[in-house]
């Protein structure tokens, strides 16, 4: 068993059951009470937002008429590469999912809604949901974690971007990403 989990035996002492005339019944059963501990973990990884070229991993699905990609309402939806080193080739960790727009009228500031979704080691299968601003012209931005799935089920906690190379040219970024994600 984990150490982390500890069980306690506990009686439900009446349950009331219908039986098939109706009647009602009193039955007594035993269970199992989980109590589970948080754990806070950090995870270091890189994300890129591929714009152009053969495979781009960034579609724009909405905005206004007239306006460019980065016009105020643009939405754009994502599947971008998570990888552990900042080079798009490096190890594949998992992937980002989910949408962003350009939120402010006044700067570059976008809403972020999306998961990262882990597929290596540990986290395989797991995933942290994130929702919040991201004024990209900052050095180092924070998002809030609003749940999670798997291992991150019932997550919280905090995601760092850190834009790490931007090619104007083409709209490609690298994001560095620090996550302190705690979970049960």
């Amino acid at each position: 068993m984990p150490s982390s989990i500890s069980y306690t035996l506990f009686t439900i002492f009446s349950t009331l059951l219908t039986t098939s005339n109706g009647a009602f019944c009193e039955k007594y059963t035993e269970g199992i009470v989980i109590k589970r501990f948080e754990k806070t973990t950090h995870l270091h990884f890189y994300f890129h937002d591929i714009v152009g070229g053969k495979n781009p991993t960034t579609v724009r699905i909405a905005g206004p008429p007239n306006g460019t990609a980065y016009s105020f309402g643009s939405t754009v939806m994502i599947d971008d590469p998570l990888t552990e080193g900042p080079e798009p080739t490096s190890k594949l960790v998992g992937s980002a999912q989910g949408m962003y727009a350009i939120a402010s009228q006044q700067d570059a500031s976008l809403l972020m809604v999306m998961n990262f979704a882990f597929m290596e080691g540990t986290y395989n299968g797991s995933s942290i949901s994130i929702l919040g601003r991201n004024p990209v012209m900052d050095d180092v931005r924070e998002m809030p974690i609003v749940g999670g799935s798997g291992l991150f089920r019932s997550a919280h906690g905090y995601a760092l971007a850190h834009t790490i190379a931007f090619d104007f040219k083409t709209g490609d970024a690298t994001v560095e990403y620090n996550v302190h994600v705690t979970y049960y």
